[in-house]
């Protein structure tokens, strides 16, 4: 299997500018566009498999770390969700032609939707640089800086994040602790979409974990409730934990990415 082409796009201007990794694979479309999670990368166990996957069935693969992950520029500290947002809409229009399968993980999840949102106003002007035929999310975290952590933080937490722009949250996964800036917090109330219907214009298929202790599967079956007019399919793992990394967590995704292809 031929690997796919590392390339670089920069994103930004000025003291603001920065270099993001993308891996893209060549292939007939719909292609594969992943968005991974916080604090992840495009190397990982699902972001590969997907990516053999493609090369398998002759797909286009399109994947990328954003600023401060991975291979890309960046510290990050500096990042936000608006900040990721911006780079995954530069990837897409950059790398993406025609029809794409859009699977997000985790963080991505959320910006899955977002760029879904900003794609459907770019289409009503005729400048869409490519569509979306559908949406595959995994443990979707949606509007998670302040559902999923600003409403759960004790008050010294909040207090330090507030006073001091910064917290080391503690990982369960080995990697160290996760700086939770104020900067984050902040911005990610701007892009909160969990208040309204969120409609996305094509179908999503959601992959979450009961066993999941960083995205509950309620707030799966929440964000359900908010996508009334989109053809939803949500799949509970019974005994599936926040990555659904498993061979058989890899099967149930790549059988998902395979229903519109």
């Amino acid at each position: 299997m031929a690997d796919s082409c590392l390339n670089f796009i920069e994103c930004g201007t000025g003291a603001d500018l920065r270099r993001i990794a993308v891996r893209v694979r060549n292939g007939e479309q719909p292609g594969l566009f992943w968005l991974g999670g916080l604090k992840s990368d495009m190397q990982v166990t699902k972001a590969a498999a997907l990516d053999s996957w493609a090369a398998e069935h002759g797909r286009a693969c399109t994947r990328f770390d954003y600023s401060g992950h991975g291979e890309s520029e960046g510290e990050f500290t500096d990042g936000t969700i608006g900040r990721w947002l911006e780079e995954s809409a530069a990837v897409f229009a950059r790398f993406c032609q025609g029809a794409q399968i859009v699977i997000g993980s985790s963080m991505g999840g959320w910006l899955a939707l977002l760029l879904a949102s900003k794609l459907r106003e770019q289409a009503r002007t005729g400048a869409a640089p490519a569509s979306i035929a559908a949406l595959v999310l995994i443990a979707p975290a949606v509007d998670f800086t302040e559902k999923l952590m600003w409403a759960r933080f004790p008050a010294k937490v909040k207090r330090t994040i507030t006073e001091q722009g910064v917290w080391e949250r503690p990982s369960t996964y080995g990697d160290g602790p996760y700086p939770i800036t104020r900067r984050l917090i902040e911005d990610g109330r701007e892009h909160l979409i969990m208040d309204r219907l969120i409609e996305t214009g094509c179908p999503v298929r959601i992959l979450q974990g009961v066993q999941d202790t960083d995205v509950p599967w309620t707030h799966a079956s929440e964000l359900v409730s908010h996508l009334v007019h989109d053809d939803i399919v949500l799949t509970l793992v019974k005994d599936g934990d926040h990555r659904l990394s498993r061979p058989e967590d890899i099967e149930r995704l790549l059988q998902a990415v395979a229903e519109f292809c």
